[in-house]
């Protein structure tokens, strides 16, 4: 019998053979702050209090500022908000504002990702934002989920983010290993690399998000919740992201279509985080702006690829037959 051993493709081949398998999911309907690290560049400042500029409510009822149920919710109506630069005060430290949030024990290993659901929410008059109004959302992988993983800090991981309104010079930023948003020189965006394609005017943005208005329910709790966004921006619906991690590539997904691919990707450890962060030093004057400016998540799954077991069988069994040809020569 003339026994074939496989070849270093046909192994690959093999140890591709593989399903996901769920390591963290959280739907927020029941408190879970114990089971998360929060983290803020304003010394003392905690998750709750928020009189310090920076926090995180892992148990929001978004119903309550007028925001229907995310997809695959049914018809519950709770998430993680994220807000900074509360309070319409100046960072003592002198820094802008950031925070990030990760959960206690996830360590994803191998190829990965992180899918969820997000809505960004501002102060309006929504056409151009109301005053202060410009904050980004963000989100990544690759961290140990020990330290602030934010532009006004630092992100040791890989991470993606937009802001809610349009309002910034970049709208759509990928960080690698970085607390500074990677240029479009790098080819990482799939509106292209000519300078400026990451802003949400770009073709490749406005032919993704067309104009949206505030919730009814909203607008009627916050009558200033006037106009609609500006097309290209992410904000005043829900998106889904997935964050995918093959080899040592990154891909930022938005709605099924990929928004950013980052290769040679910084991903150190196996942790999740999401942030939220204020592009400006200045504080808003808006009275609404600490009920109405927050980065919302919801349904967070983390899946694994994991090797089907015969497809193990297999390669253990090349690996054995490999070595007894060894021994016969």
């Amino acid at each position: 019998m003339n026994i074939k051993l496989l070849t270093p493709v046909m192994a690959l081949a093999f140890a591709a053979v593989s399903h996901a398998q769920v390591i963290y999911s959280n739907n927020f309907d029941v408190d879970t702050t114990a089971s998360w690290s929060f983290f803020s560049n304003i010394a003392g400042d905690t998750a709750s209090q928020g009189d310090l500029g920076n926090a995180a409510d892992f148990f929001f009822d978004y119903s309550t500022v007028g925001i229907s149920a995310a997809p695959g919710s049914g018809s519950t109506t709770r998430g993680l908000r994220m807000q900074v630069n509360m309070r319409n005060t100046p960072n003592p430290n002198g820094a802008l504002y950031g925070m990030s949030v990760s959960p206690l024990g996830v360590n994803a290993t191998g190829d990965y990702s992180l899918e969820f659901h997000a809505w960004q929410n501002f102060n309006g008059p929504l056409a151009a934002g109301g005053n202060g109004s410009t904050h980004v959302t963000l989100a990544g992988i690759g961290v140990s989920g020990t330290t602030n993983s934010t532009p006004a800090v630092n992100i040791l991981g890989t991470g993606f983010g937009s802001t809610g309104d349009g309002g910034s010079s970049a709208d759509y930023r990928a960080y690698n290993g970085s607390g500074v948003s990677a240029a479009t020189s790098t080819g990482y965006y799939a509106s292209g690399n000519a300078a400026g394609s990451n802003n949400s005017s770009n073709a490749f943005w406005t032919g993704q998000f067309a104009s949206a208005s505030a919730p009814a329910a909203q607008l009627a709790l916050f009558p200033g919740q006037t106009e609609a966004t500006s097309a290209g921006a992410m904000g005043f619906r829900w998106n889904s992201w997935k964050i995918e991690k093959v080899g040592t590539t990154v891909t930022w997904i938005v709605n099924g279509t990929t928004f950013a691919t980052v290769t040679n990707a910084a991903t150190p450890n196996g942790n999740i985080f999401f942030g939220q962060s204020d592009i400006n030093a200045g504080a808003s004057t808006d009275i609404n702006s600490d009920a109405l400016q927050f980065g919302l998540i919801d349904n967070v799954v983390v899946t694994q690829a994991v090797p089907e077991p015969a497809t193990m069988k297999i390669l253990a069994g090349a690996a054995a037959l490999a070595a007894l040809k060894r021994r016969k020569k």
